[in-house]
């Protein structure tokens, strides 16, 4: 097969695999909102007869069961969830419409766990753009990431030195504080013994990160003018297409540190950073931080950075534990990019 029937052939598939996922997500989100509309109806009939109290639940369940035994979602508990769906979503119609975006499980978790409209709105929208699991959906409202998703636009640089299509993923990919699940340390720890938590159980940590992140290495050495630097924690990420440098820092913010993260955001650029990548991004994560000393120390520096504190969980669930992968897992992972 000649190079240009074969660069045909790749193409072509690539285009059917694209309309079969375009395909397929059109039929669940189809299939998903007449599925909500039926619950939505369901829901407005059960509180017409809210004067019968519970037993209308009771019949109306039984007697669904009976005439639809193929079908699942009629119990007791369903419906009672089909009627707080649709006093929610009578009083938003925007939330009805972004809801059939997500599964009816996730919807249900949403309008159990959050309270106001706008956050409720977030954390479907997020859901429908990430592909969020149920499980991984509980987590980001149990460390509510609504309310850390809104950084201080001081905390970093991101304005005034990326452009605009990297700049909103970059922003997006910023919260305050993060939160990594680590067990296994003691409570006066060292940085390594953080870095080296961090790595055991990455998959955590790319999760908190953000979609899009792969890792590439932990004490990653740079040499420059022959002599050797070693950067915390080295991801790349595939959907701003540039290294992202974490700094882990034990310690309040200090401005020096500014300045060190420049310096290797530079070395990278100069060393990693091929013609089709971006420019690298820096993150540095301190246990505390003053507003006014990051602004200060990021004012006049050109490279773009955002500095963020972070806080670690007393405890992770000993079925997670076992599901994460390993350094070497997210390694293979990351030959697939």
């Amino acid at each position: 097969m000649l190079e240009s029937e074969l660069n045909d052939f790749t193409s072509s598939i690539k285009q059917i695999k694209n309309k079969i996922k375009e395909t397929r997500l059109k039929v669940f989100q189809n299939a998903n909102k007449e599925l909500l509309d039926l619950y939505f109806f369901i829901g407005k009939i059960t509180v017409k007869n809210s004067k019968y109290g519970s037993d209308f639940i009771n019949k109306l369940s039984t007697e669904l069961k009976l005439s639809f035994p193929n079908m699942k979602g009629f119990s007791v508990r369903n419906i009672k969830n089909m009627r707080k769906f649709y006093l929610v979503c009578s009083k938003n119609e925007k939330v009805q419409k972004v809801s059939a975006l997500i599964p009816w499980s996730h919807n249900i978790l949403i309008f159990d766990k959050v309270k106001e409209d706008e956050e409720r709105l977030w954390y479907i929208n997020q859901t429908a753009q990430n592909g969020w699991s149920y499980y991984k959906l509980l987590d980001e409202i149990k460390y509510d990431s609504y309310s850390r998703q809104k950084v201080d636009r001081k905390l970093n640089n991101f304005s005034k030195t990326l452009p605009n299509t990297q700049r909103k993923i970059a922003k997006e990919i910023m919260k305050d504080p993060y939160i990594f699940d680590i067990t296994t340390l003691k409570k006066n720890y060292m940085e390594k013994e953080l870095e080296y938590a961090m790595v055991d159980r990455i998959k955590k940590t790319l999760l908190e990160l953000g979609n899009g992140f792969s890792f590439v290495g932990n004490q990653y050495r740079i040499t420059v003018d022959k002599e050797d630097y070693f950067i915390d924690l080295l991801f790349y990420h595939i959907k701003l297409h540039c290294y992202v440098v974490i700094e882990l820092k034990n310690t309040k913010f200090k401005p020096e540190y500014a300045g060190k993260m420049s310096f290797y955001l530079s070395a990278v650029d100069n060393i990693l950073k091929g013609k089709k990548n971006n420019p690298s991004i820096g993150l540095i994560l301190c246990r505390n931080k003053n507003r006014l000393s990051v602004e200060y120390a990021l004012r006049d520096i050109n490279k773009p950075i955002g500095v963020s504190s972070y806080e670690l969980t007393k405890q992770l669930p000993k079925n997670l534990i076992k599901k994460l992968p390993t350094e070497e897992d997210l390694n293979l992972h990351m030959e697939k990019y």
